[in-house]
């Protein structure tokens, strides 16, 4: 996600529904005897309860369906409307403010009522507490919140930002009750009051469960009773196996392209009631260089990189076809995209074109590099695509590539420090906006950590970008980034994700949580 740590990227998520349920009633996620309740599985944990801390998979899931936002993105859209708001709009000619006015009769789940000065409290709260592992980052622009009456909230802000609206959008805007939480420090004791579709009835190492709130006033329709959140801590295979087994409902974030691949089989075979169904992916991977290493920092060597990857044999040897070869930094599917790095490099492996981009930098010897990685972040099958990157590399006769792993704490250190040369970085975007992919990426103290610098970039091209509220008059200059970045090569796309959901016949909806906007909806699963 934005600017601090990015989330960890998996190439698939996952689900499976089945008969078998735990739990028993709305209080308590439900019940064999109740088939409208719904366990889910998944491997990620759930990091904070609190919104303005958590800024990982697990913790938005719970926010996305225990708090509501002002805006929230619809089933299959990428354009925010209307939740706890009745309305919102830029008030202004400068997209700099941003009025909400907000719906009669709103209350949190403890039935208190929510009134602007919680939407100002939550905003003025998350900004303050500034938290390393929270999404105050993602805010840079916001000035001050002004509540002129009890449903009207004026957002100021200090530079245009036409993606202001997707931010609040997102699990970032997650509305808090004044009430219940501190103005200086983050809670910490497990619960959450919110006004979203659920309520959290309790929460612990083990397991999440929520029940439906008898006071919400929203755009969502809930067509379940509950559900049961299921932690497997990164436990991939005790995961597949609750979920063969029939333990729990829903596997989501966690199967490997290995297992989906199996559960296609089986699906073809349609021997055990279950159906794949995938959604539309917004999480991307990179390989990224440090510009200022001494091997990594040379354009030839990165452009002859770029000749030499195969992203096709990746997907279909390493990721099995759960992904897809992505040619630029902004994924297919967002508007802005274009296919800069296929345009300039091509799809096909070149030795010819590398050694030529090797030669034009006077590089003359073999390439020594060493690609890094870190499988507890960004999955399993880091480190078989990483050899198989290597072993492309080396395949030319230009390089001696080797790979190497760290644990995720000293993976972040190393690369603050500088220590890598090339290295993995996943993201999965906070809102589905081409800015998302492009803004956190370049300046000073991006998720990157690459030390590359374009000015043009930074000082025109993305503050030009996010004044703009009609996004589609935005594409020229999108495009223009992504082929500036395909010419200096700060960084490499290698895959878009897809998004997979394995489910029973009896089970709906899964369709409508898988989709760009990352927003898994509890309130669409239904059962029969």
């Amino acid at each position: 996600m934005n600017m601090r740590n990015p989330w960890p990227v998996l190439p698939v998520v996952a689900g499976l529904a089945s008969g078998l349920l735990t739990g028993c009633g709305t209080e308590t996620g439900g019940s064999a005897a109740d088939s409208s309740a719904v366990v889910v599985g998944m491997s990620d944990d759930v990091l904070a309860t609190d919104p303005a801390s958590g800024y990982d998979p697990g913790s938005w899931l719970l926010f996305n369906n225990v708090f509501q936002s002002l805006l929230s993105f619809p089933k299959g859209g990428t354009e925010p409307q209307p939740d706890a708001a009745e309305s919102c709009a830029f008030t202004d000619t400068r997209t700099q403010v941003y009025t909400c006015t907000l719906k009669d009769g709103l209350k949190f789940s403890n039935g208190d009522p929510l009134t602007s000065e919680d939407v100002k409290f939550s905003f003025d709260r998350m900004t303050a507490i500034n938290d390393d592992s929270g999404p105050a980052v993602m805010f840079p622009m916001l000035d001050k919140v002004q509540t002129p009456d009890d449903k009207t909230v004026v957002f100021r802000l200090n530079t245009p930002d036409a993606t202001f609206p997707s931010k609040i959008a997102s699990g970032a805007g997650s509305i808090v009750d004044h009430r219940q939480y501190d103005t200086d420090r983050l809670r910490e004791d497990g619960e959450a009051v919110g006004s979203g579709p659920y309520k959290l009835a309790s929460f612990n190492d083990s397991e999440a469960v929520f029940t439906v709130n008898e006071h919400y006033s929203g755009s969502a329709e809930i067509k379940n009773t509950g559900v049961t959140l299921k932690f497997y801590k990164g436990d991939r295979a005790a995961l597949k196996t609750a979920l063969t087994d029939g333990d729990i409902d829903i596997a989501y974030r966690g199967l490997s392209a290995t297992d989906i691949a199996e559960i296609e089989k089986t699906d073809d075979s349609s021997a055990s009631g279950v159906e794949l169904v995938d959604g539309t992916g917004a999480e991307v991977q990179h390989l990224v260089f440090n510009m200022d290493h001494p091997v990594a920092g040379q354009t030839g060597v990165r452009r002859a990189i770029a000749h030499l990857v195969d992203r096709d044999a990746l997907m279909a040897d390493v990721y099995q076809s759960t992904a897809t070869s992505l040619y630029s930094i902004i994924p297919a599917g967002i508007g802005g995209h274009n296919t800069a790095f296929f345009d300039t490099y091509g799809a096909r492996p070149s030795k010819a074109k590398a050694a030529a981009a090797l030669a034009e930098d006077g590089i003359t010897e073999k390439v020594r590099l060493t690609l890094w990685g870190t499988p507890s972040r960004y999955g399993p099958a880091t480190e078989q695509e990483l050899q198989a990157i290597a072993a492309q590399l080396n395949a030319s006769g230009l390089f001696a590539a080797d790979v190497k792993m760290a644990d995720y704490d000293q993976y972040e250190l190393d690369i603050a420090s500088g220590k890598y040369g090339v290295y993995v970085r996943g993201w999965v975007p906070d809102y589905p906006d081409a800015d998302n992919f492009t803004s956190p990426f370049f300046g000073k103290g991006n998720v990157l950590g690459n030390n590359y610098a374009n000015d043009t970039i930074t000082g025109t091209l993305i503050p030009r970008t996010a004044a703009e509220s009609d996004r589609t008059t935005t594409e020229g200059d999108y495009a223009r980034i992504q082929n500036i970045v395909a010419e200096e090569v700060p960084m490499l796309p290698l895959w878009q994700a897809k998004q997979y959901a394995v489910v029973h016949d009896n089970v709906y909806g899964v369709e409508n949580c898988l989709d760009a906007s990352t927003v898994f909806r509890f309130w669409e699963l239904s059962k029969s």
